[in-house]
């Protein structure tokens, strides 16, 4: 998914230790459009900025729609990430400049590899009648950020126990394990407890966890975590206690702390401010027209750095202005 705000904010990345469980509160995004989507953002947010190596979390729906007009992000460009879809409820179209095209269905994750640059598209197919997913990123490694641009899909098999059910998309839980590659380690999961449920989750002591509570009421280790809202759990634990006074279903996300600076704009992760301002040039160069604009419907645009999602009729999405006399700094 892109972010599409028309005037982003620059993002500054770096993950601080916490000696305790911290909530973060999502806020409303709108995606653009007089009928466009809206997204709960939790990562990246004033508290916190990156957990592991993830560092982008949209939660949206359910959304009608016939009342949203679903999802129709054509083709726009990423790189030094990967992007994860995963989605409980409809239907998306993806196609991207590396040739790939591929459906992301509940259950199942699609994870696309940025690296060095590529753009995509994502459409909610016409069958969908509602929308419910998560859309997240994961910062690069520097050594590994300008890898070849990649694409996996992987539909883990659910397992359970008394009053839980898993999905373990990325890394390794509860003795499943994803076989989708990553650039640092990773852990990425769907919880579904039912009400009642006690769960003392094995964890990985060194990573710093996420947790996302889409439906019902949960607390870990007897801290309650609101609905839309995203818990952060601190390295050094290897069990965390989850209770669910309701049906409930979650998003465990983990990683080693990132330990690089970096930079987010946009839908660029970078390093420095003139990184960011090469990307984006990039890109508006790439989708400029022979008289100057950005191409129109069904125009042709060169492959440039990004590639050219072949069989994409949109006019694709022009990258926002950079802010006035604002230097992107690198943190971390």
């Amino acid at each position: 998914m892109s972010n599409t705000e028309a005037r982003p904010d620059e993002v500054v990345c770096e993950s601080v230790r916490a000696s305790g469980i911290e909530i973060i509160a999502p806020r409303v995004v709108p995606l653009g459009g007089p009928r466009a989507m809206s997204v709960r953002r939790t990562l990246p947010a004033r508290e916190r900025t990156l957990i592991g190596a993830w560092c982008f979390l949209d939660h949206y729906g359910p959304d009608r729609v016939a009342d949203s007009g679903g999802m129709e992000v054509a083709a726009h460009p990423h790189t030094g990430l990967q992007t994860v879809s995963w989605l409980f409820t409809g239907e998306i179209e993806h196609r991207d400049s590396a040739g790939h095209h591929a459906m992301v269905r509940p259950g199942e994750v699609n994870l696309m590899t940025g690296g060095y640059g590529i753009s995509h598209t994502e459409i909610s197919t016409p069958a969908t009648e509602v929308l419910h997913g998560a859309q997240l990123w994961v910062a690069l490694p520097d050594a590994a950020r300008d890898a070849p641009p990649a694409f996996e899909h992987y539909a883990p098999e659910p397992i359970g126990g008394h009053g839980w059910t898993a999905r373990v998309f990325l890394g390794s839980l509860l003795g499943s394990t994803s076989p989708v590659s990553t650039f640092t380690p990773l852990l990425g999961a769907e919880l579904l407890l039912e009400a009642g449920t006690t769960l003392d989750l094995p964890l990985d002591p060194a990573f710093e966890h996420g947790l996302l509570l889409d439906i019902g009421a949960v607390s870990v280790d007897g801290v309650p975590v609101s609905k839309d809202a995203l818990a952060h759990l601190p390295t050094g634990a290897s069990t965390r206690t989850l209770v669910a006074d309701e049906p409930s279903r979650l998003l465990l996300l983990g990683g080693p702390p990132f330990g690089e600076q970096i930079v987010m704009w946009w839908n660029f992760v970078g390093r420095t401010h003139e990184e960011i301002v090469g990307y984006r040039d990039a890109w508006q160069a790439q989708i400029t027209s022979a008289s100057g604009a950005v191409a129109t419907d069904g125009e042709q645009v060169a492959d440039g750095r990004f590639g050219r999602v072949l069989g994409e009729h949109r006019p694709p999405i022009p990258a926002p202005p950079l802010p006035n006399n604002v230097r992107l700094r690198p943190r971390g």
